[in-house]
């Protein structure tokens, strides 16, 4: 029996993802993804997010068998008790994970390899804004920084082009549209 080879870059079956590509070429509305998150406030500051279902690919995803579960919480100095890491951090995780596999999947469509990557983010916000000590002040991060770190052959300019291709990237960088409902308790 002979086993076929995969077409492996950067750990990703590129062979896998440009079947998906085609399929999204010859089907548009496969493209149509809705990811969910369930959050419950706790006490305080402490409140948990619980993520399993979404929707893509033209159906509805049943192979997450256990939700994520992710607790949010303030440090002390914001009348928290680290109960993890606050929502703001969260984002910058977000970022940092979104770019970076956004830049190794695509730079191993490409066929370039890359044998590590390492990122620092930095993100600079003034709380008196979410504090409402200066209204005048932003509510949310002025700046961010992102540092990358990269082993590969592969452009520098490249590199970054592609890591802004993030999903995470482009919406922290453009206006997006959010919806806010609430529904009786």
């Amino acid at each position: 029996m002979t086993q076929a080879t995969q077409n492996n870059v950067n750990g990703i079956n590129v062979d896998q993802i440009m079947q998906t590509v085609q399929a999204l070429k010859d089907q548009p509305a496969l493209g149509a993804f809705q990811f969910r998150a369930e959050n419950q406030w706790i006490d305080g500051t402490h409140n948990r997010s619980t993520i399993q279902s979404f929707y893509g690919a033209g159906q509805e995803d049943d192979t997450r068998t256990q939700p994520y579960v992710m607790d949010c919480g303030e440090p002390t100095v914001l009348a928290g008790q680290e109960e993890g890491a606050n929502p703001v951090e969260y984002l910058l995780n977000a970022l940092a994970g979104c770019m970076t596999t956004t830049m190794v999947a695509h730079s191993a469509t490409r066929g370039l390899e890359v044998r590590s990557v390492q990122s620092k983010l930095e993100g600079d916000i003034d709380v008196r804004g979410f504090l409402g000590v200066a209204p005048d002040v932003e509510k949310g991060y002025q700046t961010i920084r992102v540092t990358f770190k990269v082993d590969s052959d592969a452009d520098e300019q490249l590199l970054k082009k592609l890591a802004q291709m993030s999903p995470v990237y482009n919406t922290i960088t453009r206006p997006t549209k959010i919806e806010i409902g609430f529904e009786k308790a």
